[in-house]
C-alpha cells in the first residue's frame, strides 16, 4: 500500500517571522496525522530556518528547485548538494511556473531529476497540462511525453525514487479544480503509462494530484484510487487549511 504524502509548495511567499508561526501552528496540529507522510517545500533562502523549526519533528522538507550542475559558474542556481545540506528530502522538479516562466523544456526537467537523485534527494516531478492542451484533447498526449523524457534520460527504475505530481495548469491559482473523476482519469493514465514499463514501479509510485487541492475538495480526491496525496500550493500557507488537507489523507 502506497503511503499518502501532502506536500506543500511555498512558491515565493513567506517572511521568517510568517514561517516560523506557520510551522509552530502545523506541527502542533500533527497529532491526528499518524499515517500521511507532510513535507513542505519551502524558498531557497529560507531552509535554514526551515531545518532548525522541523529538525526532529514528523514533518519533512525540501526545496522548490535544483541545478543540473553540481558546482560552478551559474549565478543564481542551487545544487542538490546544497539542499542535502540542509535537511531536504525532496525538491520539487519541473513545476509548471518554471515550465512556463523560465522555458523549462521536458528534456531539462530529465536532467534535473536525475542531478537530484544523484544528490540523495527525492524529486516531485510535476506534469501536466494546459488548458488549451485540455480543450484540444490532448492532455494524456501531453503528459504521456513528459512522463517519457524522465524515463528515456533516467530509466524506469529511477523513475521509481521519485514522485509524481500531476497539476492541471488550467487549475492553478485559477480558482478551478479538475472533478475528481477528471483528477482519477488522468491519474490512471498516469500509472498504466508507468505500468507498460514497469508493473512494479507504476504500484509503489506515489502520485500525488496539485490541481488547486484544498480544505474543502481534499477528501473527495484522496477517495480517489490514484491520487495517493497532494501537491498543495496556496493552501499550505494556512495552518488549519494544511491540516485538514494532511488529516483528510490520513483517513
Amino acid at each position: 500500500m502506497r503511503q499518502p504524502l501532502v506536500a506543500g509548495n511555498w512558491k515565493m511567499n513567506g517572511t521568517r517571522a510568517s514561517i516560523k508561526e506557520l510551522l509552530e501552528g502545523v506541527k502542533n496540529g500533527m497529532g491526528e496525522v499518524t499515517i500521511a507522510e507532510v513535507a513542505v517545500c519551502s524558498p531557497h533562502i529560507f531552509l535554514c530556518d526551515v531545518q532548525q523549526q522541523l529538525d526532529g519533528s514528523a514533518i519533512a522538507w525540501g526545496g522548490q528547485d535544483v541545478s543540473v550542475h553540481e558546482s560552478g559558474a551559474y549565478t543564481g542556481e542551487t545544487a542538490g548538494a546544497m539542499l542535502a545540506e540542509f535537511g531536504c528530502k525532496y525538491v520539487i522538479i519541473g513545476h509548471s511556473e518554471r515550465r512556463t516562466y523560465h522555458g523549462e523544456t521536458d528534456q531539462l526537467v530529465a536532467e534535473k531529476f536525475t542531478a537530484a537523485r544523484k544528490a540523495g534527494l527525492v524529486p516531485i516531478l510535476c506534469i501536466g497540462e494546459t488548458l488549451e492542451e485540455r480543450e484540444s484533447g490532448i492532455t494524456e498526449e501531453v503528459v504521456g511525453r513528459q512522463i517519457d523524457a524522465v524515463v528515456e534520460h533516467c530509466g524506469i527504475g529511477m523513475l521509481g525514487e521519485g514522485v509524481i505530481a500531476y497539476e492541471p495548469v488550467w487549475a492553478i491559482g485559477t480558482g478551478k479544480t479538475a472533478t475528481p473523476e477528471q483528477a482519477q482519469d488522468v491519474h490512471a493514465f498516469i500509472r498504466a503509462r508507468i505500468a507498460a514499463s514497469s508493473q512494479a514501479v507504476a504500484d509503489g509510485l506515489q502520485i500525488l494530484y496539485g490541481g488547486s487541492m484544498n480544505a474543502g475538495n481534499a477528501a473527495d480526491l484522496l477517495a480517489q484510487a490514484d491520487i495517493d496525496g497532494g501537491l498543495i500550493g496556496g493552501a499550505s500557507l494556512k495552518p488549519a487549511d494544511f491540516l485538514a488537507i494532511a488529516t483528510a489523507a490520513n483517513a
